[in-house]
């Protein structure tokens, strides 16, 4: 039994069939099968992350649209046409901080198994390369439609949404201003709420 991250081999490949088998207290992603251990969130991420998942799941509750939303943790495997593919065949396992899904049937009692319609991801000091680079390659190869990189210590949003294969830029936004996501225009995101001390 796998009880530790000192027992893997971190130049070893890892499908979500081994990920399951693991026993260990820390989160960790798999990125194409290589192990990503997650440090801890910073009191500010969690209180920013509360704070907009609070937004989302207040309108969703009153929307006749079947989305969902979820925070981390959470269980996104991401794969292309990953229906009926096994545990065996899937190596890329990420904990989103914000995820909406609006296709209910890739929710199962593990997360989602396919890409969600919306990620956000908060950026600390330590995980920046991460989130601006890799997972923003990862989420786009993976078609999630919109992705916003949220910066707590900037006090900043930046949203993309997948135009022809890419992530577009739609802008920068900041504490003052109000943005919606593109798979939920009548949503308003007030940042001034978000980022209040």
């Amino acid at each position: 039994m796998i009880t530790s991250l000192a027992q893997l081999d971190f130049d070893k490949s890892y499908s979500y069939a081994d990920y399951l088998t693991w026993q260990f207290e820390q989160f960790i992603e798999l990125f194409k099968g290589k192990i990503m251990p997650m440090s801890a969130p910073s009191r500010l991420h969690q209180k920013i992350s509360r704070r907009l998942t609070s937004i989302f799941d207040h309108f969703l509750e009153y929307r006749t649209c079947k989305c969902e939303v979820y925070d981390a943790p959470f269980d996104v495997r991401l794969i292309k046409n990953p229906f009926g593919k096994t545990e065996k065949e899937i190596y890329t396992v990420v904990q989103p901080d914000i995820c909406v899904i609006c296709d209910l049937e890739k929710l199962d009692d593990k997360g989602c198994l396919g890409s969600p319609d919306l990620i956000i991801e908060i950026v600390s000091p330590n995980n920046s390369q991460r989130d601006v680079k890799d997972k923003f390659e990862l989420y786009q190869e993976n078609e999630v439609k919109e992705y916003w990189i949220v910066r707590p210590y900037e006090n900043t949003v930046e949203q993309f949404f997948l135009e022809n294969g890419k992530y577009a830029y739609k802008g920068t936004f900041v504490k003052n201003d109000c943005l919606s996501p593109l798979i939920l225009p009548d949503l308003e995101v007030d940042l001034k709420r978000v980022f209040e001390d």
